[in-house]
């Protein structure tokens, strides 16, 4: 028998670092159902029991107020673990317990595990774990879960008391006179009227219709309209009466009792201060010179550009070595399949298509590696902080900063997560604005497409340019946020306040589950989403084929070849392998250039061509070409697609064998190319419509209407931009 375990807590409480250091490799990462929230489940053994641990969202509370807070109570009320493992952040105490009490006011069978013990001793605070569980009445652990301190007796103590199995009772803990004469009439009504109690305790169900709890609000209408219509009645007699009394809502009388509970157990021992309470920690110490008004923002534009530079420098060999054995599979496959629709599938479809973006892995993977070291640090939540000054110009919100990280702020994210994470933010016109920005960022997917036009046309500088094209999609992002909040986004900015974590050591075991975590979803969608898109693509840039006429006449070019090269002495000169002879070398250009010409011929014909070639009187104001055309329609469903597309359509025109050549090759020397298209082309890719995963997922958070809006907008605005760069660059000869 399997038992579940799962694991809920604070953001920055460790939680995620826990996960890490009891399932190591052995978990995977999903979302969950109808919701982009991360959803890791992990498995181990211990004292030969099998475990499943679920780690929870992050989140403050078990009101439902964002989609963390809902999932992770819904995960708990419906899925019913048979321990929860609470973890507190010691030199927060306070503060984390106020989940715990909402956890035990659940009724979950509770262990609390106390982390970062170490960074409290530092702080001068010493917390006596025993006098604290006595109180909470649950067992408490110390535990360091960055070096797996206390991570044994932690396992143990849950597995004992899952071994009780015990009832879900839930804590009482009183709210006053106002609420506490209230509270019982609620919870006579629900219990007589079995409303949700299957799933909640009735005392449960009445402190949340107390806090205005929307989803179990709407719940109780759809089971029982009439029980809930008399408990919001109730409501709101006490709401009105508490208003005229003490001038506050319910929900907030709650959260003082709750926190007096708490500030009660911690007076009976529990914590002793051994320094001041105004002392400087270490983390407040780095802060004054990281987020200081002055020196921080130009520390942090050096660390962003300290950033790109690892990735370029560590990652240009490992890239060079994938995209030689691609070439060389490409040339393998070449040899041995005979010509035909298999082998241009193989070759043009999936080796030159998804080949050239998995190519791009070990870039992927190192610039992953450093962003999770700036998270993991607590960096990132202090250039949140720092950005809120800057934004509010912008009629953004601190808030904001999170989701457009998220999204690609220091590339490589994406910009689903990122559009979900909008549902932090409290005002809705600033969320809106943030939701129709983000999708700007340079997320994962775009990255492979700067890498490469970056390395083909300005591979001496790769990091300043990619650290150039970050800085300009925060620019662009925020004007854009500017411009909507100025006309029909109108709205006052409302205040921001966020906790800054202190600063930790990562360590490799988390660095390297990051990164891994990360790179599979990157190769999972090549493998799936873009193998198939790019299959489609090869297909329309393959038929209908042409017409027998035209392939006739091709044939007839190439006898005229073979005739006028004399054929005989042709076939004697291959046979004695004499291929530096002058006449076979002009023989076999002559051959590879009629061949080059019947596939591009080829490729004007298909439906992708002339899709293509249709859009080229408006497209070549930009500077593209109808195969860049091609490439650009397929980026509409997702944006690797572009990478693969054009390694797609370039390869069906080199069709010599023996002239292999990467696509960023191709790319340098084809007429249509040079570094002015290239920053047009760059300049479009990273404006135009999000993918249509992203489109959908706007309008699940807005609607269909603000998707077709950001689908438009987006690339008109990215079209103007690149026909202003190719004419100017043009025009100043820069190409």
């Amino acid at each position: 028998m399997q038992l579940k375990m799962a694991l809920a807590g604070n953001p920055n409480a460790g939680k995620t670092t826990l996960f890490n250091q009891l399932t190591g490799a052995r978990q995977h990462v999903g979302n969950y159902p109808g919701i982009t929230v991360d959803h890791k489940e992990g498995h181990l053994h211990y004292q030969d029991q099998k475990i499943i641990i679920t780690d929870l969202p992050g989140t403050y509370s078990m009101t439902a107020y964002s989609a963390e807070e809902l999932v992770a109570r819904d995960y708990l009320v419906y899925n019913r673990p048979q321990v929860v493992i609470n973890i507190v952040d010691a030199s927060n105490l306070e503060r984390n317990l106020y989940l715990t009490c909402q956890l035990l006011e659940l009724g979950a069978p509770l262990v609390v595990a106390l982390n970062m013990v170490d960074v409290a001793k530092a702080r001068g605070i010493e917390i006596n774990a025993t006098v604290l569980a006595k109180h909470l009445q649950v067992p408490v652990v110390p535990i360091i879960a960055r070096s797996g301190f206390g991570k044994d007796e932690l396992l143990r103590v849950a597995l004992q008391v899952a071994s009780t199995h015990q009832q879900w009772n839930p804590l009482n803990i009183s709210y006053g006179d106002d609420l506490d004469s209230t509270l019982p009439e609620l919870i006579e009504i629900i219990t007589a009227e079995s409303l949700l109690t299957d799933t909640y305790h009735a005392r449960y169900t009445a402190i949340k219709y107390l806090e205005n709890d929307e989803q179990i609000q709407a719940k109780g209408r759809e089971t029982a309209p009439k029980t809930a219509q008399l408990l919001e009645q109730l409501v709101d007699e006490s709401t009105e009466h508490t208003r005229r009394t003490l001038d506050v809502y319910p929900e907030a009388i709650i959260a003082d009792h709750r926190y007096g509970y708490i500030k009660s157990l911690l007076r009976q021992g529990v914590i002793t201060r051994k320094f001041d309470a105004d002392r400087l920690y270490t983390s407040d110490k780095i802060d004054k010179i990281l987020t200081n008004r002055l020196i921080g923002p130009v520390l942090m534009l050096a660390i962003l550009f300290a950033l790109y530079q690892f990735t370029f420098s560590w990652s240009e060999a490992p890239v060079a070595w994938l995209s030689n054995a691609f070439n060389w599979l490409g040339n393998l496959v070449e040899e041995k399949l005979p010509d035909g629709i298999l082998k241009s599938l193989v070759i043009s479809g999936i080796i030159d298509g998804v080949g050239g973006v998995l190519g791009f892995i070990p870039l992927i993977m190192f610039m992953f590696f450093g962003i999770a070291i700036l998270e993991d640090s607590g960096y990132l939540a202090r250039v949140a902080f720092m950005m809120d000054r800057i934004f509010r110009i912008f009629g953004l919100h601190g808030s904001s900063v999170m989701p457009f990280i998220v999204s690609g702020g220091i590339a490589g994210g994406c910009a689903v997560p990122g559009v979900m994470a909008t549902r932090t933010l409290r005002s809705p016109k600033e969320r809106m604005a943030t939701l129709l920005t983000v999708p700007f960022m340079n997320c994962g997917a775009k990255l492979p497409v700067l890498a490469l036009l970056i390395g083909t046309f300005f591979g001496e500088n790769k990091a300043k340019y990619m650290f150039f094209f970050t800085m300009l999609a925060w620019i662009v992002a925020m004007l854009a946020a500017k411009l909507l909040r100025s006309t029909v986004l109108r709205g006052d900015p409302t205040p921001f306040v966020m906790e800054l974590p202190p600063y930790r050591f990562p360590t490799i075991r988390g660095l390297c589950i990051h990164t891994w975590e990360r790179t599979y979803q990157y190769v999972k969608k090549a493998g799936t989403v873009i193998l198939g898109i790019s299959i489609l693509l090869w297909a329309m840039m393959t038929f209908p084929a042409l017409p027998e006429q035209v392939s006739i006449s091709f044939d007839q070019k190439r006898q005229a070849a073979l005739d006028t090269a004399a054929p005989e002495t042709i076939g004697e000169q291959k046979t004695k392998n004499e291929s530096s002879s002058e006449q076979v070398k002009a023989f076999d250009k002559t051959i590879a250039l009629i061949n080059n010409e019947e596939a591009e011929a080829a490729l004007r014909h298909s439906i992708a061509g002339k899709i293509g070639t249709s859009m080229e009187s408006v497209s070549l104001l930009a500077g593209f070409d109808w195969r860049t055309d091609i490439a650009l329609i397929g980026g509409f469903a997702a944006k690797e697609v572009i990478v693969s597309t054009l390694g797609t359509a370039y390869s069906m025109g080199q069709v010599d064998a023996e002239d292999s050549q990467s696509l960023s090759d191709r790319l340098k020397q084809d007429s249509n190319w040079n570094r002015v298209v290239a920053v047009a082309a760059l300049v479009f890719i990273m404006f135009y419509s999000p993918c249509f995963v992203t489109l959908v997922c706007i309008a699940k958070e807005a609607s269909w209407k603000w998707a077709a809006f950001s689908m438009t907008f987006n690339t008109i605005f990215a079209y103007i931009l690149a026909v202003a760069v190719f004419q100017i660059g043009t025009f100043f000869n820069l190409g």
